[in-house]
């Protein structure tokens, strides 16, 4: 059932299923709460009670907004943590990756723990010599089509985003995005977050206290070299409180290719960070 937190110009959509300690999941990008269709029902399963999130802009949350940056999304999550009583541990990929980075830093009695899902942490500059890599010269020009473009250039994104291995509900999912992005503000939000600056997440790293965990698709087409990407996300920690996990062969979206490996990273990581 869907509920929903009012914040300042809009509602935030979610659904809690589950008892347990509190895992928030919040999606990325032009999508909804449905990404987490095949990790949330294992967290349950596992003893967690798991809010799933429609960030501003998607899904069934408010659609147009005066900004959607991760400063934003990030007030939003805080916002739904204290709706249910937290604290809970914030799981966010893409966009909601560098959110939970500054939901960590601002609201540190509220944070437990942090994991972020192929994240767009850091402020990104592109190289000469990572446009040699084919696939991240692909995505980035796909990429570039969806911020100028409609939802078409956006969709020909999402098939790229998951290289090798599709979802069994491919064909079925990518219908229910589509429609999504039809509907009327939509793919302004998704276009407008595409040219938000990861520059304030980026500024927090180094204010967050509690454990970290990043994972990283091997085969992500938004960077040159994922690992690289997640180390340099770690270095800008402080120490000892990170660490970096890559899913062989996953893309963009790990927790939809691979959910079983994902979720293996993410139960082994609230074992020690979820409370109740």
């Amino acid at each position: 059932m869907t509920e929903y937190v009012t914040v300042t110009d809009g509602r935030i959509a979610y659904d809690v299923t589950g008892q347990g300690p509190l895992v928030v999941l919040a999606h990325g990008m032009g999508d909804s709460r449905e990404a987490y269709r095949f990790v949330a029902p294992r967290l349950v399963e596992a003893g967690y009670r798991v809010a799933n999130v429609d960030l501003r802009g998607c899904g069934e949350s408010t659609a147009t907004w005066p900004s959607y940056s991760r400063t934003d999304i990030a007030a939003d999550l805080v916002a739904v943590v204290a709706e249910l009583g937290g604290p809970a541990v914030l799981v966010g990929h893409s966009i909601a990756g560098g959110a939970a980075t500054i939901a960590a830093a601002t609201a540190p009695g509220s944070i437990t723990g942090i994991v972020e899902l192929a994240p767009f942490t850091r402020a990104q500059a592109v190289k000469l010599g990572d446009l040699r890599v084919a696939a991240y010269r692909k995505g980035f020009y796909r990429l570039a089509g969806a911020m100028m473009g409609g939802v078409g250039q956006w969709m020909a994104y999402l098939e790229h985003a998951y290289p090798g291995r599709k979802p069994a509900d491919w064909t079925e999912r990518q219908s229910r995005v589509e429609a999504m992005m039809r509907e009327p503000g939509r793919m302004k939000a998704l276009q407008t977050m595409m040219k938000t600056s990861p520059a304030d997440a980026g500024a927090k790293l180094g204010g967050v206290r509690c454990p970290v965990l990043i994972v990283e698709g091997s085969a992500d087409p938004d960077w040159a070299d994922p690992r690289a990407e997640g180390e340099a996300i770690l270095a800008e920690l402080p120490a000892g409180i990170g660490r970096l996990e890559v899913v062989e062969g996953a893309g963009h979206y790990p927790h939809v290719q691979f959910p079983a490996e994902t979720t293996a990273l993410l139960l082994d990581f609230l074992r020690v960070t979820a409370r109740a």
